[in-house]
């Protein structure tokens, strides 16, 4: 299905996407701190995110194409990271009740030799429904917010917080697959033929 490349990330939500297509790929950790630069704008964070940690992979692998990607959650101007306690996660979760937020998936695919093919970021909105105080503690309880962007991921136990979702789909799951697969085909990395099922 094309030649392999390395995935640098270690988002179980990542690979899975990936892998459901039947995707051949490697999966190399990149590392890489995701703090915000004074004066950057939620698009240029993820999108410098998404380059630097796949260029700390390509440094170790140059003969291999990379993709690195990162996601943001932001509302009113504020970015929203991954909680590190329960009241974190609750702050967060109790900002996006009832409202509408932007998530921004970035991606870069990168070579060692032939240089950034692409880096590029894909933005939806989602629609929360209005959470009451017992779904967000029950929420909180399940441990799922703190290794996600905005304290949520519509994949899981919080698909019922989502009332509607503007854009693409898999970009609020963590990888834009209609952009990304585009980007691998066009460097032979996938190719779909009938032996594919």
């Amino acid at each position: 299905m094309g030649e392999s490349f390395i995935l640098a990330s270690l988002s179980p939500r990542r690979w899975e996407l990936l892998s459901n297509l039947g995707i051949s790929f490697e999966v190399v950790p990149s590392e890489v701190d995701e703090t915000f630069r004074s004066g950057e704008s939620p698009v240029n964070h993820a999108l410098r995110l998404a380059r630097e940690k796949a260029l700390a992979v390509v440094r170790r692998f140059p003969h291999t194409w990379v993709l690195g990607a990162d996601t943001i959650v932001h509302i009113d101007g504020e970015v929203l990271g991954k909680p590190d306690s329960p009241g974190a996660a609750r702050e967060m979760l109790r900002k996006l009740s009832g409202r509408e937020h932007m998530v921004i998936t970035a991606f870069a695919l990168i070579h060692g030799t032939e240089g950034i093919a692409v880096n590029r970021a894909i933005e939806s909105s989602v629609l929360f429904k209005e959470l009451s105080r017992d779904e967000i503690e029950w929420y909180i309880a399940t441990n799922e917010p703190y290794d996600k962007a905005g304290s949520y991921a519509v994949q899981g136990k919080a698909a019922f917080f989502i009332k509607e979702i503007r854009g693409s789909h898999t970009n609020v799951i963590g990888l834009p697959l209609s952009e990304v697969v585009a980007a691998l085909e066009e460097r032979s990395l996938v190719a779909f033929g009938p032996e594919q099922s």
